[in-house]
């Protein structure tokens, strides 16, 4: 069955649409099979009867064109369904739909390098400063060694010149400022065992004394004998340190010496028993006091010389042997 267009299908140039009462006739062909991508045809035949009456022939035309309107729609939706259901439209679909994803994970990916570039130039201006503040570093260090080194070479200087006065300086020059040097530390050997020997005499010195006035001489007489005791000492001693027997052997040696002086100023001894014994007791009593202070006074001074507060004879040892030889 053939189909002939009609020609009140064809849109004037105005949009305006008339129709006249018609009746449409749908003649499908066969379409072709499914591996043509041509879509079938369909043909569309329509009548247009004589109407006399022109009011109710433009309300049928209008009737007729919303009814056509529908029913081409309704086609045109099937024909899209079924466009849609075939085999190799899914499958361009399908690659469709897989390019978008690709499009999207492409989009994703080059927000991404974005983000990183962004953060790749954070990091070179970090590093840019970085280096800018090493190479300040760098320039103070330099600034540093320079400066140590003119430090180094000024003290380099003031030794060659200490070591040249030191030269220009004659023998007897030189003599007397090591005499000077060790007279002042005789007088801190002497005003430390005065003071240690003087403070250890108190407690004996008040168990004998009645009054302040007797008190004062006993003090008087320790803190002189004290005193050239460690005078005495240091030059005794010099810098034997460990030797424990010379620095007993010199206390007891003042001990004994002034407790027997003070034995002495006591009542003469007669030739009796009880005044020997007596004169006997006394004496060790003496002697034990006396060895008692200059023990506290010699502790003093070994203590005072082994923490470098007092230096022991001869200060310089270079001058001790070039004086003896």
């Amino acid at each position: 069955m053939t189909t002939t267009p009609n020609p009140t299908l064809i849109y004037p140039p105005n949009p305006s649409i008339r129709f006249t009462k018609s009746q449409l006739y749908i003649c499908p062909k066969p379409f072709r099979s499914s591996s043509s991508s041509r879509p079938g045809s369909f043909g569309i035949k329509c009548s247009n009867p004589v109407n006399d009456n022109n009011g109710s022939a433009s309300s049928e035309a209008r009737n007729n064109g919303g009814g056509l309107k529908n029913l081409l729609s309704g086609i045109v939706d099937e024909r899209v369904d079924e466009l849609l259901n075939r085999e190799e439209n899914r499958v361009l679909l399908d690659g469709l739909d897989k390019a978008t994803q690709r499009v999207e994970m492409a989009k994703r990916e080059l927000a991404q390098i974005e983000q990183q570039e962004i953060e790749n130039k954070k990091m070179k201006e970090y590093i840019n400063q970085l280096e800018i503040r090493a190479a300040e570093i760098e320039e103070c260090q330099k600034e540093l060694l320079e400066a140590r080194a003119l430090v180094e070479e000024a003290e380099r200087s003031l030794e060659d010149e200490i070591e040249d006065k030191k030269s220009m300086m004659t023998e007897t020059e030189r003599e007397e400022m090591y005499k000077n040097k060790e007279r002042f530390e005789s007088v801190k050997a002497a005003s430390i065992s005065a003071v240690v020997g003087t403070l250890a005499g108190l407690p004996i010195s008040l168990t004998q004394a009645a009054n302040t006035s007797q008190l004062i001489l006993p003090s008087v007489i320790t803190l002189i004998s004290c005193a050239l005791f460690g005078v005495t000492f240091r030059y005794a001693v010099r810098r034997d340190l460990d030797n424990f027997q010379l620095k007993t052997g010199t206390s007891a040696a003042f001990g004994f010496v002034k407790g027997l002086a003070t034995l002495g100023g006591g009542p003469p001894m007669e030739l009796e028993i009880g005044s020997v014994s007596s004169h006997a007791f006394t004496g060790a009593v003496y002697i034990s006091e006396n060895l008692l202070i200059f023990l506290f006074a010699a502790v003093g001074l070994d203590f005072c010389m082994k923490l470098g507060v007092l230096s022991p004879f001869p200060i310089e040892t270079d001058v001790s042997t070039t004086k003896m030889d």
